[in-house]
């Protein structure tokens, strides 16, 4: 054949070639609930570090674990941030569920109001707290660790689940007399309300809060693109440690939606400097460690006792890890 007649095809295909697309971004859906403990998942996703690994996320809000877990046993998701004695209930009930990463390690507070006569833990006995739902990981650690550590039971107060913002409305007000708050809202709740912190469970009882949960199908199959998105987090997770003041812009609006928090007694605080504030209160970590396992037994033992997690003996919580990210990070 004539390669003069080759040249106008050669030329045609080329401009294909050059006009086609990059590789076409992997979808990849991620769920989250709106709290600092899912920082990193936010932060991955207004900063762009999702798409710096090839990914096209979706970022899917849920109002609370519970609904987030029940999206990815469902497939609606391929990933969540969020507690694992959601992973542990619904493993329990034949859930092919893995925890892959870390997220945050546990920062719920207690914040009492200044006039409720509250100085320690075992002083909300007869009163009124406000904290989660019942069955979600704040829940379990507030009866399982806080008041079983004071000696007090569950009934020895009146707790109300409630959402975190009813909860700082409730302090203002005076509708209760304290709160079991995580971040932002322990922040908000110190600059709004007549309230100050007594007691913080990240530093008496340290434990991994949240956690990244996926399917076993999505593990099986989209193996490299999970990865990438445990990549994504993780940088998000170094930079919410190291430059919070950088993290804090990207996710404000998640949390605060007025350029100021009116405080009661330091005037308007810019939002974007209480949100900082908050970062820094969390230790947010890609890293699952012996540590962070060994709490995660404790606290199934301590939801069997609480009837949460009904299974006969020791709940097996190895079978629900899977540490390959993690060891090929070097992690």
């Amino acid at each position: 054949m004539n390669r003069f007649l080759l040249a106008p095809v050669f030329v045609f295909l080329l401009g294909l070639v050059v006009a086609s697309p990059a590789t076409a971004a992997e979808e990849f859906r991620v769920g989250y609930v709106r709290v600092m403990d899912d920082a990193q998942a936010m932060l991955a996703y207004e900063a762009g570090l999702y798409e710096k690994y090839g990914l096209d996320a979706q970022l899917i809000e849920f109002t609370s674990g519970t609904d987030l877990i029940k999206g990815i046993v469902g497939g609606q998701l391929d990933i969540g941030v969020l507690g694992f004695s959601n992973a542990f209930t619904w493993a329990s009930r034949g859930a092919d569920l893995k925890i892959v990463g870390g997220a945050q390690r546990g920062y719920h507070s207690l914040l009492v109001r200044e006039d409720s006569g509250i100085e320690s833990v075992e002083d909300l006995e007869g009163k009124s707290l406000a904290s989660q739902k019942q069955g979600s990981t704040a829940d379990i650690v507030l009866k399982g660790v806080m008041l079983a550590n004071a000696g007090l039971e569950p009934s020895d107060l009146n707790i109300m689940g409630v959402a975190p913002a009813v909860a700082v409305q409730s302090l203002v007000g005076g509708r209760v007399d304290a709160a079991f708050l995580f971040e932002p809202y322990d922040r908000i709740a110190q600059l709004v309300a007549p309230v100050r912190q007594i007691y913080e469970i990240g530093e008496v009882w340290p434990f991994p809060c949240m956690v990244v949960i996926t399917s076993g199908e999505t593990l099986e199959k989209r193996k490299d693109v999970l990865w990438a998105a445990l990549d994504a987090q993780r940088e998000a997770i170094e930079m919410l440690e190291n430059d919070p003041e950088k993290a804090a812009p990207y996710i404000t609006d998640y949390f605060i939606r007025e350029p100021v928090v009116k405080s009661r007694n330091q005037g308007d605080v810019p939002s974007e400097q209480v949100i900082t504030e908050a970062i820094k209160t969390n230790d947010f970590s890609a890293k699952l460690t012996e540590d962070d396992i060994g709490r995660m037994k404790e606290l199934a033992a301590i939801m069997q006792e609480q009837g949460i997690l009904q299974v006969e003996g020791e709940f097996d919580v190895d079978s629900l890890l899977d540490m390959s990210w993690q060891q090929a990070r070097e992690l």
